[in-house]
């Protein structure tokens, strides 16, 4: 089964369109067709940045309602704790914990909309980084 770390990006997208890849993505690990990798720092940036008040208003949901969601993601996530610190290895110093995650966790995949920042240090790991829609098809298969 595909374990993968959902980057931020992918979460707001999910969160903001009901018809996007990055929906699906939320709702294959919801369904259990993946193994979801989540750190403490990770959840912690998703609690963050979808409970902005610029957020909110592009998702139409409440502060309660994102955390009812990230209360799921927590549920059925598999806990990664940090055994070792990489750094630096992504091209933004922000990602590397996003890395991490995937190192530590021995994600196959890193579903991004930022690949580009991310790509070569996951790389030297054997983690892909994707974006929605590419994970959609491997998940098809």
């Amino acid at each position: 089964m595909l374990r993968a770390v959902i980057d931020t990006d992918v979460m707001v997208a999910a969160l903001e369109s009901s018809a996007g890849a990055s929906r699906q993505i939320l709702l294959h690990a919801f369904r259990g067709d993946m193994h979801l990798l989540l750190s403490t720092a990770l959840m912690l940036e998703y609690e963050a940045v979808l409970t902005r008040l610029e957020t909110l208003e592009r998702s139409g949901l409440s502060t309660s309602a994102v955390l009812a969601v990230l209360d799921e993601v927590a549920r059925l996530c598999t806990p990664v704790a940090f055994d070792y610190r990489w750094r630096p290895v992504a091209a933004d110093q922000d990602d590397d914990f996003v890395i991490e995650t995937a190192i530590n966790g021995e994600a196959d995949v890193i579903v991004s909309f930022n690949a580009r920042d991310m790509e070569k240090g996951a790389a030297r790991f054997g983690i892909s980084v994707e974006r929605p829609a590419l994970v959609l098809r491997r998940l098809a298969r």
